[in-house]
């Protein structure tokens, strides 16, 4: 902290619903940034998170799959409690992906 500053501004006028997701790739871009570490390329993931760390469960699970399956993610870390969402997208459509 002595060496970094840090500055996060999420705009009230967002889309709603969309700003949480966000919550743990926020949290993982500062972590990898004071800690030094690099994150996986390949690495998509979404999550609402709260002040103790919990990761939450978040809406589009579907969409945003696909569109990382486009994107040519391998890896994507997402809420256990949206399992249920994964389990039902085709299979053909996860194949290849690591969750």
């Amino acid at each position: 902290f002595d060496e970094k500053n840090v500055h996060i501004h999420v705009p009230e006028g967002a889309t709603p619903k969309d700003g949480p997701s966000a919550g743990i790739t926020m949290l993982t871009s500062l972590a990898s940034s004071f800690s030094g570490r690099k994150v996986k390329k390949n690495l998509a993931m979404t999550g609402e998170i709260t002040l103790r760390g919990e990761v939450l469960p978040v809406g589009g699970i579907k969409e945003k799959i696909l569109a990382a399956k486009r994107a040519n993610i391998k890896e994507i870390i997402l809420c256990e409690r949206n399992r249920k969402d994964v389990e039902e997208i085709t299979a053909e459509y996860v194949k290849g992906l690591k969750f």
